[in-house]
Parts: structure tokens; sequence; C-alpha cells
């Protein structure tokens, strides 16, 4: 286990999941997950205060999906089963180290999102890791 989390943090990693992505399948939402995770575990940027599953989704302007009604519906088992094994360490690229993302529609990936290099892209979504030797614990 990457971070410690509670029943109910379970769930909402099972829904921020679910409503940032849904249509991008089983890896897509994993990859989401692997964000969040790596938001917790960071001690870097904007993220030095963040300590729990719960601090790294309501961070504020952080997810979109909070406001969605794919994340306020209740999770379905087979998401918490994906949530879980985000929990448990399974990492996917482009999302192993990265600490944002977004979904720029059919336009391509920029190079750099907010200073920070593009690991890659994955379906629709965008992910961005933060530099070498900055966020110490990711690596």
């Amino acid at each position: 286990m990457l971070v410690n989390y509670t029943t109910k943090e379970l769930d909402l990693l099972a829904r921020i999941m679910r409503s940032e992505a849904l249509a991008e399948g089983d890896i897509g939402m994993l990859m989401v997950g692997n964000v969040v995770v790596n938001r917790v575990v960071a001690n870097c940027y904007t993220f030095k205060d963040i300590d729990s599953i719960t601090d790294a989704i309501y961070q504020k302007n952080q997810f979109s999906g909070i406001n969605g009604s794919l994340f306020q519906a209740k999770a379905t088992t087979m998401e918490k089963n994906l949530a879980e094994r985000v929990l448990r360490g399974e990492y996917y690229y482009p999302a192993t180290h990265s600490l944002w993302f977004y979904a720029p529609g059919n336009n391509d990936c920029s190079s750099t999102w907010y200073s920070q290099p593009l690991a890659g892209r994955y379906k629709n979504h965008c992910f961005y890791r933060p530099e070498s030797g900055i966020c110490q614990e990711l690596y």
C-alpha cells in the first residue's frame, strides 16, 4: 500500500476515476487514480499539504469531475476494485510519475503544461510529470 486510506476514500477514488476517465476504460481510470495517489505521495509544488486521498480529490481547482453526476453516484464494485489496484501500487505509463493530466480534445498534447514536461498520452488525456529531481518521492 502506497498511502493510507479509509473505506470512504476508496469510494471517493473510484468515483473520481470514473468521473474523469470513464470513456477511456479501465486503463484510463487507473491512470487517473495514479495521479491522485501521486499527489498524496508527492511533497512538492502545490501538493506539499496533501496528506490523504480526500485532500487530493477536493484540492481547490484540480478535478473538474467532482462537479458532475458521475462523481456524485455511488461507486460500483468494479470501480472500487480498480481503485484498490491503484492503492496497492499498480501503475500505468504515462501516469507513472505524473501529477497532472488534461484532455485537449482532438488537439495534440502540449509539450509542457504549467512548465512541466509531457510524459505521454493515453486516449484523450495528456499526462505531465515533474522535472526529475524535484519530486523525489515519485521516483
